[in-house]
């Protein structure tokens, strides 16, 4: 086994993204999977370490970074875990439920001068990748929408903790929320909540929504969430101080459900490995996206809806 030794802790929806790009990029290797369901390990027997147990996945030791892609609620106790451990960690956004929670994991990966490192795998599209050269050339950013629909039931599979608002940290807002709101920080930079409005169903999970949102210099942004969609749409809207807008399809050439994550999640991938070789991964620029501002995002845009502020 040559390369970073990454051990993939949680099997479930989206882990085939991961362990599929962990074959694809150089300098780096499976050592390890871990999930609480036994019957997901079989397959990997003759070529990881399988772990039932995230703990003893750590303490095994022969690894130098990790990957947690487990439900929502889980992530705060496992990085914790990994970075108490001084392990590098690559987690699924949303970093945690709660801002304060991100607060605490990034302070940690600080103290222990590790790298820790939320997947937003839209900014690593080739669409918006096309897109943000554009702007480099282009006149100044006045707003940017971006859409993110999509029927929730197909995607979740077995995962039905989606449509749990305890285990999600809420619904569409919480889950694609902070996907959404990285393309609008990474295209116009850090925004504000200024109002939400959002729709849910009989059982509190929030399918739609759309949220307000303003940043320095007068731009404005626009998130459209959607879990009812039939089908799935994702896409960014960039409108420029001239008038002209430039537009961005996730999808484009990427026929089939689910079908753009492959090379997104392999610049997840690579992106991660190339902080984990760099000369100081622990310095500013070895954090990776920051995950704590999109939850603060999440946080903001429910006080709106409970103190009924919208557009």
């Amino acid at each position: 086994m040559s390369g970073l030794r990454v051990g993939v802790i949680g099997l479930g929806v989206i882990s085939r993204f991961y362990l599929t790009a962990l074959e694809q990029v150089p300098g780096v290797c499976l050592a390890a999977v871990c999930d609480r369901d036994a019957e997901l390990l079989r397959e990997f027997a003759d070529r990881a370490g399988c772990f039932t147990d995230h703990r003893a996945m750590l303490a095994a030791g022969g690894l130098d970074a990790v990957v947690v892609t487990v439900p929502n609620d889980r992530h705060l106790a496992i990085c914790r875990d990994a970075l108490r451990a001084g392990l590098p960690v690559c987690v699924e956004k949303p970093l945690a439920l709660r801002a304060s929670e991100g607060a605490e994991l990034a302070a940690l990966a600080a103290e222990r001068r590790v790298p820790l490192f939320t997947a937003f795998h839209r900014r690593y599209n080739a669409a918006v990748r096309e897109l943000r050269r554009t702007l480099e050339s282009a006149a100044p950013v006045r707003s940017v929408t971006a859409r993110y629909f999509e029927l929730i039931e197909e995607h979740v599979g077995r995962d039905r903790w989606y449509l749990d608002p305890a285990r999600c940290g809420g619904g569409c807002v919480a889950d694609n929320g902070p996907n959404a709101y990285d393309l609008l920080r990474l295209l116009a930079g850090p925004m504000d909540v200024d109002a939400a409005a959002v729709v849910r169903d009989g059982t509190g999970v929030d399918r739609s929504a759309v949220l307000e949102l303003s940043g320095a210099g007068g731009v404005r942004g626009r998130i459209e969430l959607d879990w009812s969609y039939p089908g799935e749409l994702k896409d960014v809207a960039v409108e420029l101080a001239d008038g002209s807008v430039l537009r961005a399809d996730l999808l484009a050439g990427h026929d089939g459900f689910k079908q753009s994550l492959w090379h997104e999640y392999v610049g997840i991938v690579t992106e991660f490995a190339g902080l984990l070789t760099a000369a100081d991964p622990s310095g500013q620029n070895g954090r990776g996206p920051d995950g704590v501002d999109a939850l603060r995002v999440v946080e903001a845009a429910y006080r709106a809806e409970r103190a009924g502020v919208r557009g």
